[in-house]
């Protein structure tokens, strides 16, 4: 069954209000099985209104519009829909007591315009408002011909608690008892780093069609990288499931180490996710971030148990007093792992990881914006309190008894922000792949 989602509101043009309505729509009909393929937004303009409605309603068996069903003149669902299906507007004196009940309960005489909202297109079913004023309704239009189904339009309030509770309780029900045959939808989302979109798609090209079932979307999601959704719909979750699941085996295999995350979750949740299946503690040492690397870090639930400190050496002297870097240039690898070796030893961790470099707008040290020097370092010992419970925690002590060290220096674009940005997601993508290895 397909459904469309229409977004009433000049507001929502305006940029005034965000429609997270409609997004939240949408995640509810996919969750239902039920395939929504377009989602539009029209202003409170009556013709305009109408012609969206008749246009949604040529693709769609079900319509649901959110908003315009309050009282004031610039509300004009109710209206639209009666011109849509072709009758008049009702007067419901049952729907006009319990409005006026509402305003009575509260201590408050109802405002004649809110008698507008019980106001009823001819044939409509009314869905009972719960929390607010403005009742819902469902509008079924007649089929042109014998062999066209019955086509449905459902108005909900634009407020977002009364919009829910009227989805959940009354449209969700009736679409899936007109859907007939049940389905479900499912979505997983892989997370990269490293590769462009057209990469991560030609790489895939010759070995999977991403337009079956189960589909395969990129979605270019900026300094969190690609993500890659799969999407399967089946009879039931686990038939869906087990779609989805095949296919992200697949991708795995193929994009190997640039998937950082097979569950869509951010780049240090798998950092974190490393240290904790080693059994080590990291300590981070940051200037041209400032910071961002360890919050990020920290963002982690159970970050305590792995997470040391960091010292934020921003001015070339702090690098030198706390952290022991040498006379010489700053934004160079050997100061990033002199930095790394340094935050180790001052945090008491196991791992080091820095970043030294140029933000930007300015050069620095004859280096252009967006340079951006990353080092790491691994302790030669692993002390009593970076204990691992994992089998493979004694393979990767062994693996670091002689301790080891690495940088990269990287050409980051963008203004001073996104540098900023892309420098703390490459620092833990280049942690994680390291420690990956071990």
């Amino acid at each position: 069954m397909r459904v469309e989602v229409l977004a009433v509101g000049t507001e929502l043009l305006l940029g005034q209000i965000v429609d997270t309505n409609s997004a939240w729509i949408g995640e509810q009909l996919a969750t239902a099985g039920l395939d929504c393929l377009y989602q539009a937004k029209v202003g409170d303009n009556h013709g305009r209104l109408v012609q969206a409605l008749r246009d949604a309603l040529s693709r769609a068996d079900a319509v649901i519009v959110c908003g315009g069903l309050g009282p004031t003149p610039d509300d004009l669902s109710r209206e639209a829909l009666a011109e849509v299906l072709g009758v008049t507007l009702e007067l419901d004196d049952e729907l006009a007591v319990r409005i006026e009940s509402m305003f009575s309960a509260r201590g408050r005489v109802m405002p004649m315009n809110n008698l507008r909202q019980a106001e009823v297109p001819a044939g409509a079913v009314v869905i009972e408002q719960r929390l607010g004023t403005a009742p819902g309704l469902i509008c079924e239009l007649a089929p042109r011909s014998p062999s066209d189904g019955r086509k449905v339009v459902y108005a909900v309030p634009g407020v977002p608690y009364e919009m829910k509770e009227m989805i959940e309780r009354a449209v969700l029900p009736d679409l899936a008892r007109r859907a007939g045959e049940p389905a479900v939808i499912l979505s997983r989302t892989l997370r990269t780093w490293g590769m462009t979109e057209s990469g991560l798609a030609e790489t895939i090209a010759a070995r999977v069609d991403a337009q079956t079932n189960p589909t395969i979307a990129f979605l270019a999601s900026g300094i969190e990288g690609i993500k890659v959704r799969i999407t399967a719909k089946a009879p039931t979750t686990d038939a869906a499931r087990e779609l989805v699941d095949a296919a992200a085996a697949q991708l795995l295999d193929i994009f190997g180490d640039v998937v950082f995350s097979a569950n869509d979750e951010p780049m240090e949740a798998a950092v974190a996710h490393e240290l904790t299946r080693l059994g080590l503690t990291l300590g981070v040492a940051e200037s041209l971030t400032g910071g961002l690397v360890a919050s990020r870090l920290v963002a982690v639930a159970g970050a305590s148990e792995w997470f040391r400190g960091a010292v934020v050496a921003y001015d070339s002297s702090v690098k030198r007093s706390i952290l022991g870097v040498d006379d010489g240039p700053v934004v160079s690898e050997a100061a990033a792992v002199q930095m790394a070796r340094g935050v180790a030893a001052a945090v008491g961790s196991s791992v080091g990881l820095a970043l030294t470099g140029v933000a930007g707008p300015d050069a620095a040290e004859g280096h252009a914006p967006g340079t951006v020097c990353i080092g790491w370092w691994l302790a030669d010992t692993v002390g009593a309190d970076d204990t691992a419970d994992t089998a493979g925690a004694a393979n990767a002590r062994a693996a670091l008894a002689d301790g080891r060290s690495g940088a990269v220096t990287v050409s980051l674009p963008g203004d001073r922000e996104r540098v900023r940005q892309y420098a703390t997601i490459t620092a833990l993508d280049l942690l994680r792949r390291e420690l990956r290895s071990s």
